[in-house]
């Protein structure tokens, strides 16, 4: 939750509740809603108790990206559920802003059952979808994905070794995975404002349109979209959209930085993401000369086959140089590699047994006494969540675009808290890693 305490806030209500399909995601939608003046809470599941601090807004973290669509579907309702019996008025579903999905799902079916969950709300027929995020180069022209200057499936998504996204065309993924009829809002429509997207919004609903696509360039775009969704019960989006929803609230951005605990203790990066940027954060780190441990998937598998304890054999390592500076332990490996772990593997084990053994590490390292950890790819981020028992978080300052510190209590080393930064593959400069505990201290 931000530290920024405004007084028009006081005893504020939840007046955005949002599900965000896994944990690195949360926190950068968390980020984006903070930097426009939101106070928000990021939880980690679906509360079993009603929220017990006053929050603008509230993220719920799932780890639904790439379960199976109905595992994903259920968690998604549990968690609208729950944001909805808090108060909160308009809903926003966020995904990557690289649409991370397959032809079964899961961005379609999930925001097609929260429209059905919303179907006695009015409005709650239609909704939009867009993974626009100027700041991280994510654009969407004519319904086409950008990241950078090319399109989506030529910018290394097509290597993903969970969501391979082959297709640019968002209009044609989504109808490919819906029900409903999906649309286009395009950006002629969104440059002319408010009124001229409201109109388009009508047209598509008159003509049966449950879900449109709409194009966004510009930081520009989304703030001109933003007053137009003031009355969608479901909005759903990566994190971009978030920049032009708090003023449909009346909140406006706030100078008081979201202020976290002072730091302490060791600081480690945990890396499970293959992305082309984290491959290069990790090079990038190596090259400065501090120390870096690999970890093979395959050999994990011998080991382990063998009785023997990977996570040991990593403290091993880790123990003696923690206390000269910080250190990395990374999975992440180049398309080739991975397809060929993969395919002795299995793409589902091979995932499974990097994750879990980066989550154990993870835990070991806080029992260690790191107390400053990052943490690169958006399913490592919630298998170390999870592993680290973690509830709840408190969301710092930015880092890059999409990803802030945060701050979090963990039983992992209950009487100190924890500085976390999860980053998503794609996100971050190539000297994120370095730069993020910098920028903490």
């Amino acid at each position: 939750m931000s530290h920024a305490q405004h007084g028009s806030h006081a005893g504020a209500q939840v007046r955005l509740g949002c599900i965000a399909d896994d944990f690195t995601g949360a926190t950068d939608l968390a980020n984006n809603l903070v930097r426009a003046g939101m106070r928000v809470v990021q939880v980690i599941g679906v509360p079993s108790q009603p929220l017990a601090v006053a929050a603008d807004a509230v993220v719920v973290a799932l780890k639904s990206r790439t379960v199976p669509a109905p595992e994903a579907v259920a968690q998604s309702l549990a968690a609208l559920h729950w944001l909805r019996a808090q108060g909160a008025g308009q809903i926003y579903f966020k995904y990557c802003s690289t649409f991370d999905s397959t032809a079964q799902g899961n961005i379609g079916p999930v925001a097609e059952a929260l429209l059905d969950a919303l179907a006695d709300v009015p409005g709650g027929d239609f909704t939009i979808a867009t993974p626009a995020f100027p700041d991280n180069q994510r654009t969407v022209f004519k319904g086409h994905l950008f990241v950078g200057d090319m399109l989506l499936n030529e910018s290394g998504m097509q290597h993903h070794p969970l969501t391979p996204m082959q297709d640019a065309n968002l209009v044609r993924v989504l109808q490919a995975q819906c029900q409903r009829q999906v649309g286009l809002i395009d950006y002629q429509v969104v440059a002319q404002g408010e009124a001229a997207i409201r109109a388009r919004i009508a047209a598509l609903r008159a003509q049966g349109v449950g879900l449109a696509v709409v194009d966004a360039i510009s930081n520009a775009d989304l703030l001109r979209l933003g007053p137009a969704l003031k009355d969608l019960p479901l909005v759903t989006a990566g994190s971009g959209v978030a920049i032009g929803l708090p003023a449909n609230f009346g909140i406006t951005p706030s100078d008081q930085a979201s202020a976290l605990p002072a730091p302490s203790g060791w600081q480690a990066v945990v890396s499970g993401s293959c992305s082309q940027a984290t491959n290069r954060q990790v090079a990038a780190f190596i090259q400065s000369g501090r120390p870096a441990l690999a970890l093979d998937p395959l050999h994990i598998a011998a080991r382990q086959a063998a009785g023997a304890d990977v996570v040991a054999d990593a403290m091993a390592w880790a123990e003696p140089l923690l206390g000269q500076g910080p250190v990395l332990i990374y999975s992440s490996a180049d398309p080739a590699a991975v397809k060929a772990v993969q395919g002795q593997l299995g793409v589902a084990a091979a995932g499974a047994l990097v994750e879990t053994t980066l989550a154990a590490i993870s835990r070991a390292l806080v029992q260690r006494g790191v107390r400053q950890l990052v943490v690169a790819g958006g399913e490592t981020s919630g298998a170390c969540v999870q592993a680290l028992g973690i509830r709840q978080m408190q969301i710092g300052p930015q880092i890059d675009p999409g990803v802030p510190w945060c701050f979090a209590q963990t039983d992992a080393a209950p009487a100190a808290g924890l500085h976390l930064a999860l980053k998503s593959g794609n996100f971050g400069t190539d000297d994120f890693f370095i730069k993020a505990l910098a920028r903490l201290a």
